[in-house]
């Protein structure tokens, strides 16, 4: 494959350029920092956090399943903070991103599963506009990863072909699902791995 075939990156956000938004490490820390029955509010989210990533609650919404059922002597605010102010970027791999990018003049379309205020702080506090084009998110667009529409979707908002895309996805099985449609992916598991399988596509730095 030639460096041309390849016009345009789909990358994941949580794994990616970032740390994991809301994943199971994140919800013990805050069920620990907070004094949370981890295993009952694992049990609350498994049954309702699909229904906020969907985009088809609020964020308040579903913290009230899972945390505020009960009085509480912390606020709503309180788990917010303590939730975004625990993101952390992946430094190596934006600059990866920003790189190849610029000198392949690449499209760059986030396709990323995150509840719209989780999605839009971490868009905001990182920047990330100034290099992403496009952000097909499961709240946005009210599809989620792995089903087929949202990958569907990210081809036509971007209009382009699956074999013109590369896909950086830290989760194997949303590669291989991916796949399916035609877009070549990465299982990315560092910023050194993901350059050599870019090289591997005809985009070398």
């Amino acid at each position: 494959m030639n460096a041309s075939s390849i016009t345009t990156l789909f990358l994941d956000i949580g794994g990616v350029l970032l740390t994991n938004g809301w994943d199971q490490k994140l919800r013990k820390q805050t069920a620990d920092h907070f004094g949370l029955d981890f295993e009952e509010m694992s049990s609350r989210h498994h049954i309702t956090y699909d229904t906020y990533e969907n985009g088809k609650s609020s964020w308040d919404e579903y913290l009230e399943k899972i945390i505020f059922y009960q009085p509480r002597d912390f606020s709503y605010a309180d788990v917010k903070r303590y939730i975004l102010e625990a993101a952390r970027p992946l430094q190596d791999t934006i600059d990866l991103i920003r790189r190849v990018r610029s000198v392949y003049q690449l499209k760059v379309v986030v396709v990323s599963n995150e509840g719209r205020e989780l999605a839009m702080d971490r868009i905001e506090r990182f920047q990330l506009s100034e290099f992403v084009d496009f952000f097909v998110v499961s709240a946005f667009v009210h599809f989620r990863k792995p089903d087929l529409d949202i990958y569907r979707l990210a081809l036509d908002v971007a209009q382009v072909k699956p074999e013109q895309v590369a896909y950086i996805e830290d989760r194997d099985l949303l590669v291989e699902v991916a796949s399916k449609l035609g877009i070549s992916g990465i299982s990315h598991r560092n910023e050194e791995g993901t350059r050599q399988e870019l090289a591997k596509l005809g985009l070398k730095l």
